[in-house]
């Protein structure tokens, strides 16, 4: 029976004496709802989830064995595509979320999608259920972003009802994959930070870690992207319009938030933080399935409101409508975007409110489940041995202060005790070098906005300093005195009272010095205006106008920087562990970052590599090519054991393996062929190299670089004969994607220039095939799903040392891509892993960059003449009227900002051409390429994230796995 995309009017009514099998009534009968036994009282009680919230739970009572039990949610007959495909239709007549006239693709989606959460919740109910009997050691990731993706492929391929809801599907007239494609990607994340944090979720589900995740639910996430004649345009997501089927609201799971206010005094000589503006967050959960396991853990996304007595209803009926509205909108906006801009105070406001209500309400649940767990005797020195928090990266720093402010102000624990508990529980990963990613706020503004948390700001910082003396030798008190300036958490600010008497005699015989110099300066000053005055050669006209110039001269005034809190700092002073995310930003991180730190705690430092989930990055995006690996390995336990993988270099040279992956190289090739086309417009040549460069825009990414090389292989191409440039150039397809933050000015310049390159080149008939630049919008996780398979050469061309690792170069690899790179991040690992003559390798070492960039700031750089003629091509029109001067200017100069190519484009430019010609050369023998191809999938196992997530719980969280009986 044919349903999909049809209107339709049905009821389900019960068969048999069995749930599941249900049958299509041309009628709404509301009797039949009595004789369905997934309706009996039962199951009306059944959808009460055991991850419960205990912030508005009863006291325990002493019961009997059988009574106040949550019945178990019935299970089905049979897990069968037939009881499936009921299941489905039981979900759109019963749970609707649309008009019953319509059995269309978005509502087949949503009952589909509800049908799978049916046996998410009964394995997620299942295990929290187990770990709140054995108590286990939980591990709690706090992550501003989750970049999820499409959730409904991924589930039932964990579930392995992949087949099972394909046929079922079909039986009601659809298709999975038509299904799958109404989805739209949760928008809880920008880029790597937030897919690894997923698929980190995706490891500790599979490998039965007991595991939580924390986010925050926003309304319209980063922004959508539109590319236009103009660049990028920015406009919201609308991924929660429709409604998200795969989440929870946990109404009962609600906690208060405070802003503001001020700090006070209490008789027992406590402080009380109170006033100020007061929000409440609801819990909104995800579950998150393992691969072939019970284990379901959560995802709890928090949405922010206030309490309905905070609508002023006086005000809005005497038509102050906005200021009757003021405190549920101040609330609401707090999850409305991810990262909005921080140019303004207004800004910086909602990023530090943002922060914090993720810190406040996960630390407040955890707590909470910590204190259930613990029963009626509850002992806070057990809470490091049951409790394991990461940050991930700087944004849940505050999570460290709201922990203290819950043991002492709440909880009524001492000071040291506190702290020993924070230094104990919590983690952090650094995940940048980049200076202006390792945040710093405006001590002002966290005073006002968090008072309470300043103060333990303070004590953490004066608490530290003191340490610091303590370990250091004071016979030179100049070079401590920088060191803990370089190491303390508040920038810029004097140092406490209590340790000014160590420094006092340094200060004293330095303000000695200054006012010596000073009187010396003034004094010289002094005499040589008397010498002019006394000069023969100086007349009295210029004599007065020399006196009138020096009264009104203004006393030279020192304005005193204003005060940060260093966020990085306060992470590695109260974090039992630090680390880094490859192998060369660990050392980075210990080397210079936080090199002082690192003398004095070495033991705290360690490099956990990133990984991504085998799942979802190949088993489940490119199902081709897993059956050939499956087939030629002859199993399975690949997907849970990469490290088989390496099996497959022994069959690198059989020629009946490179016919078949090639084929799945070309059938993918096709899939993204008519994806592009449908989206931009533009028909490529799947005989084409597909080369491709997806990412956040940034310049030390270096699309630039990558964009600068396509117009002068262009350019080339234009200067020569048909039969010269199919000689030179091999058939290429150049392919970009990634978002340029809104206020990144420079980045979305990028964007311009790639677009304008590729109109210009795509409707060139003369180049034809042999070079097209697609820009693809709107890059998000399942467009990668998209373009990695179908990769053949993929771009990781930032500049050495600063990309901490990067996770999309391990996808490419893992899907048989080849990678022209730096050796950054964790190219360096994957060059080792795949072999060297399996990497297109150029560009300058971490360890020349700062001399290159002295050598740059003293003028001793000479551009390379290929540099310069691709940039004054861009520069003669030939590409538009668009003014580039601005970002071609960042080239030109020797230093200063926006300018002496600090991300050192020209001079990799030569090394990155002469490697491109090298692809050319290599790709024209498919055999060798292709040997290269699997060679890059064999060495691709080190980068799954269940070896990451054993590492990190090894040695980092000191968990272990529980598994469901």
């Amino acid at each position: 029976m044919a349903l999909c995309g049809q209107s339709h009017v049905f009821i389900v009514q019960a068969e048999g004496s069995h749930r599941g099998i249900h049958t299509l009534r041309p009628r709404l009968r509301s009797a039949n709802l009595a004789k369905l036994p997934c309706y009996s009282s039962s199951y009306s009680r059944s959808p009460l989830l055991s991850i419960r919230g205990v912030a508005s739970e009863p006291k325990p009572k002493q019961a009997s064995a059988s009574e106040g039990e949550i019945p178990p949610l019935p299970k089905p007959a049979a897990v069968d595509s037939s009881s499936i495909a009921s299941n489905i239709k039981y979900h759109a007549e019963f749970t609707p979320h649309f008009s019953p006239l319509k059995f269309e693709l978005p509502q087949a989606f949503v009952a589909t999608a509800e049908s799978v959460r049916d046996s998410l919740i009964r394995g997620w109910n299942e295990t929290q259920k187990h770990y709140d009997a054995v108590n286990p050691k939980q591990t709690y990731y706090l992550s501003m972003e989750f970049l999820q993706g499409r959730a409904l492929l991924n589930a039932i391929g964990n579930l392995e009802l992949t087949d099972a809801y394909a046929e079922a599907l079909s039986k009601l007239g659809c298709n999975l994959e038509s299904i799958a494609e109404q989805e739209p990607d949760a928008a809880l994340g920008n880029g790597g930070l937030g897919r690894l944090a997923s698929c980190f979720l995706d490891s500790l589900a599979t490998l039965d870690y007991p595991a939580w995740g924390y986010g925050l639910r926003y309304q319209y996430g980063l922004f959508h992207q539109n590319i236009t004649k103009d660049g990028q345009e920015e406009v919201a997501e609308s991924w929660l319009e429709m409604g998200n089927p795969w989440e929870i609201a946990r109404h009962d799971v609600s906690y208060p938030v405070k802003f503001y206010g001020k700090v006070e005094n209490v008789r027992d000589g406590s402080r009380r933080w109170v006033g100020g503006e007061d929000i409440k967050v609801i819990a909104y959960d995800v579950p998150i399935p393992g691969y072939k396991t019970k284990t379901t853990l959560s995802l709890r996304l928090w949405s922010t409101q206030v309490q309905a007595e905070d609508f002023d209803l006086q005000d809005f009926n005497a038509g102050e409508h906005i200021k009757a509205t003021e405190a549920q909108l101040n609330a609401a906006k707090i999850c409305y975007v991810l990262y909005p801009g921080d140019d303004s105070t207004e800004g910086k406001i909602l990023r530090l409110k943002q922060q914090y209500t993720l810190c406040s309400a996960s630390l407040q649940d955890i707590i909470s489940s910590f204190k259930r767990r613990s029963g009626h005797n509850v002992d806070w020195r057990q809470f490091p041995a049951k409790v394991a928090i990461q940050m991930n990266d700087t944004h849940p720093t505050l999570s460290i202060l709201e922990l203290i402010r819950i043991l002492i102000d709440v909880e009524g624990l001492p000071w040291e005790e506190a702290w020993n508990i924070t230094q104990r529980t919590l983690a952090y990963t650094n995940h940048t070098v980049l200076p202006e990613a390792l945040e710093k706020w405006p001590f002002g503004l966290m005073q006002k906005l968090l008072p309470r948390h300043v103060e333990i700001v303070n004590k953490i910082d004066e608490e530290f300093i003191k340490e610091v003396i303590a370990k250091n030798s004071l016979t030179d008190l100049k070079e401590l005195e920088n060191k803990i300036r370089g190491m303390r958490i508040l920038e810029n600010e004097d140092f406490p009272e209590s340790v000014v008497p160590v420094f006092a005699d340094l200060w004293k015989a330095e303000e000695e010095a200054a006012k010596k110099v000073s009187e010396e300066d003034a004094k010289e000053e002094s005499e040589e205006v008397d010498a002019k005055e006394e000069s023969e050669e100086v007349d009295s006209e210029q004599n007065s106008k020399i006196k009138s110039e020096e009264e009104i001269k203004e006393p030279t005034s020192i304005v005193k920087p204003p005060i940060l809190v260093r966020m990085a700092n306060l992470c590695v002073i109260a974090g039992h562990a630090v680390n880094g995310v490859a192998e060369i930003h660990s050392e980075i991180v210990k080397d210079e970052v936080f090199n002082d730190f690192y003398q004095l705690w070495p033991e705290k430092f360690q490099n956990k590599t990133n990984g991504v989930t085998p799942r979802r990055w190949i088993r489940f995006c490119n199902p081709e090519l897993s059956k050939i690996i499956t087939k030629w390995l002859g199993t399975e336990d690949w997907i849970l054991q990469t490290e088989r993988l390496a099996e497959l270099r022994k069959f690198a040279d059989n020629k009946d393996l490179h016919k078949e992956w090639r084929a799945a190289k070309r059938a993918n090739k096709l899939k993204l062929v008519s994806y592009i086309k449908e989206k931009t417009g533009y028909i490529i040549n799947p005989d084409s190299m597909f080369d491709i460069q997806v990412k956040r825009i940034h310049e030390y990414k270096r699309q630039l670089m990558n964009i600068l090389g396509v117009v002068y292989r262009y350019k080339k191409m234009k200067e020569m004969t048909p039969e010269e440039r199919k000689a030179k150039f091999a058939p290429r397809v150049c392919i970009f994607g990634g978002k340029a933050f809104a206020t990144y000015v420079q980045a979305k310049r990028i964007v311009k220039l790639i677009t304008d390159v590729g109109v210009t080149i795509n409707h060139d008939t003369e180049i034809g095939d042999l070079l097209k630049v697609i820009f693809v919008p709107d890059y998000n996780v399942s467009v990668a799903e998209m373009l990695i398979p179908a990769s053949e050469l993929s771009q990781h061309i930032s500049t050495a040392g600063m990309e901490a690792s990067g996770t999309s170069n391990m996808k490419f690899s893992m899907n048989g891509c080849i990678l022209i790179g730096t050796l950054d991040g964790a190219n360096v690992e994957i060059r080792e892993e795949v072999g060297e003559d399996n990497f297109f390798l150029f560009g300058a070492r971490a360890n020349e960059i700062a001399g290159l960039r002295k050598d740059r700031a003293e003028g001793k750089f000479k551009p390379d003449p290929r540099f310069e003629e691709a940039k004054d091509f861009i520069k003669s029109g030939v590409f538009g009227k668009y003014d580039y001067n601005p970002l071609l200017d960042s080239l030109e100069g020797t230093e200063g900002y926006g300018r002496g190519d600090y991300f050192l484009v020209g001079k990799d430019f030569p090394s990155y051409i002469e490697c491109q010609e090298k692809v050319d050369e290599m790709y024209k023998d498919q055999e060798i390429w292709t040997r290269m191809s699997i060679l890059n999938t064999a060495g691709s196992y080190k980068f799954s994230s269940d070896r990451t997530i054993h590492e990190y719980a090894k040695d980092i969280w000191e968990i272990n796995p529980v598994k469901l009986p």
